[in-house]
């Protein structure tokens, strides 16, 4: 399922015209990036976390020549699946 298809589903289940559910689910993009990036977890109880994960620099190795490279320190996003919707998707 494509952002469109997404969006016209969601129009249908809530009642809504296609247009308010884009901008609805564009805002909730942008404000979970916003609120991740900050540093600050956004949780779905049931469905899913997402949170920043610091990670600190390393050094690695270069697969072509086996050279060490020094891996800067850098932030990552984390998706956590929620217990309901693994229970759903597993047709518990």
């Amino acid at each position: 399922m494509n952002k469109n298809e997404l969006v016209m589903q969601v129009a249908e289940k809530a009642g809504v015209e296609p247009l308010t559910a884009g901008s609805v689910l564009t805002a909730f993009q942008d404000v979970v990036t916003t609120t991740v990036a900050a540093g600050d977890p956004v949780a779905i109880p049931g469905f899913l976390t997402f949170e920043r994960v610091d990670k600190e620099a390393t050094t690695g190795r270069n697969p072509s020549t086996g050279a060490e490279i020094e891996i800067s320190a850098r932030s990552v996003p984390k998706v956590k699946v929620g217990a309901a919707f693994k229970k759903a998707v597993n047709g518990s």
